[in-house]
């Protein structure tokens, strides 16, 4: 298993649009092979960091997702609304 630490940084005035991507983008994954599971974390000391723990069976599930046509349309709508691009970082269990 590989669990996958998104980092984004949003700024107030767009939090509430974005949750609703964010969300959207959730349901997607779920539903795609390999995901196990998913949460979004808020830095206590800094509302405007996410960070998005997905945990997904195989390097390679994670890929395809990562690499789909959805999260690139996803992507094209929350980017915009980031203060800079999303780090990404991939750990194995």
């Amino acid at each position: 298993m590989i669990r996958v630490f998104i980092e984004r940084h949003v700024p107030t005035e767009l939090t509430d649009a974005y949750n609703s991507l964010a969300r959207e983008n959730l349901q997607t994954a779920m539903s795609t092979t390999g995901f196990i599971s998913g949460e979004v974390l808020h830095d206590i000391s800094d509302t405007e960091k996410r960070l998005i723990v997905a945990t997904y069976r195989t390097l390679s599930d994670w890929s395809r997702w990562y690499h789909s046509e959805e999260r690139r349309q996803m992507m094209d709508r929350i980017g915009p609304m980031l203060e800079h691009e999303e780090k990404i970082t991939i750990y194995e269990l």
